[in-house]
């Protein structure tokens, strides 16, 4: 079994953010050499996300809407503010919208259903966060 790693780097203009890291994780599984198996993409801060969705404007103008209603940003809304912090909100974003993901592995290539594509949501940005590729398999 074959275990390859890469790290993927964002620094995002905007506080929130998302953005189709899709192409960056193909380059990385063909990297890999990997013909079958799974590959793990994993947002490494706890204030960034990696989800998989449809890749549309109006799509993620909407889930970014949605995380604002369910997590106002507001340096005093949060109890994790107090210590000095503003991103509180970016923290409860993460959860809802997931951590990492797995795909498979089939022929070489993401085993995706149809419009499926990887992303990464960034809630408190403006400076440069990591996000892991692993890919394992054969």
């Amino acid at each position: 079994m074959k275990a390859y790693t890469k790290y993927l780097w964002y620094n995002t203009k905007n506080r929130y953010e998302i953005v189709n890291i899709t192409p960056q994780v193909e380059d990385a599984l063909e990297d890999s050499k990997v013909k079958e198996g799974l590959c793990l993409v994993n947002a490494m801060h706890i204030t960034a996300s990696v989800f998989i969705n449809d890749n549309e404007s109006g799509l993620h103008q909407d889930f970014l809407a949605w995380v604002e209603r369910l997590a106002p940003y507001g340096k005093d809304k949060y109890k994790h503010n107090l210590t000095g912090e503003d991103n509180g909100d970016a923290h409860l974003k993460r959860t809802v919208m997931g951590r990492e993901v797995v795909v498979a592995i089939t022929g070489g290539k993401l085993d995706f259903g149809p419009w499926e594509q990887i992303f990464y949501g960034e809630f408190d940005g403006q400076r440069k966060k990591r996000v892991l590729v692993k890919v394992i398999g054969e």
